[in-house]
């Protein structure tokens, strides 16, 4: 009922907003004037395209499928040519009316205590997957968008977190392969030092059953 009531006060703010926008302008604009401005939305079609924006679709039964806890062999590369081999596990569930998935994981990364969250979001209206990450290595925001190829079954992600080198944004790009429903790799690109796309984190993932 919260839900149904926000809805309903957003589609009668943007209403108001709009007839205020088109008096505005019949006032203000010439009769000999043209526009190219989008007409406004109807109530009715706002509506619709707020409840759409926010009712889970096949894209969030498909992360939902993923809930679960998860235990990782982790592969990490830094400076030298052999990755840093690390374990860890991972907790992932659905929040929000199963709107957004949450994954909580806890281990270890370069002999240090690891801890790390994401949130993965399918955004009905913009069609993308969006996901932001934060973890006990830094103080910055990760950030990536992207789509899922169904036919190879990987979610191909990208976007930027901060160089703390620089204090600038650098690229980061992530592939998640699903090989079956109880096992996925993910694997991490980002800008190296030499301004060239270097893998620096793969993992295998497997599901624990019950």
């Amino acid at each position: 009922m919260k839900q149904i009531a926000y809805l309903l006060f957003l589609v009668a703010f943007a209403a108001c907003n709009n007839e205020t926008k088109t008096e505005a302008t019949a006032t203000d604009t010439p009769a000999t004037a043209t526009t190219t401005e989008t007409p406004p939305m109807d109530s009715a079609a706002m509506a619709k395209a707020w409840q759409d924006f926010a009712t889970p679709g096949d894209m969030h039964k498909w992360m939902a499928s993923h809930a679960g806890t998860w235990e990782a062999e982790i592969s990490s590369w830094s400076s030298g040519p052999e990755p840093t081999k690390s374990k860890a596990t991972e907790v992932v569930k659905m929040t929000l009316n199963g709107l957004y998935q949450i994954a909580n994981m806890n281990g270890t990364m370069m002999g240090m205590p690891f801890e790390g969250q994401s949130t993965l979001a399918y955004d009905n209206a913009k069609k993308q997957f969006a996901l932001t990450w934060i973890d006990n290595m830094g103080s910055g925001l990760l950030m990536m968008t992207g789509q899922y190829d169904a036919a190879t079954k990987t979610l191909n992600l990208k976007g930027t977190q901060t160089d703390p080198s620089t204090a600038k944004d650098m690229n980061v790009r992530q592939e998640q392969k699903f090989i079956d429903d109880d096992t996925y790799t993910l694997t991490m690109y980002g800008d190296g030092p030499d301004g060239k796309e270097m893998k620096f984190m793969e993992g295998t993932f497997k599901r624990v059953k019950k």
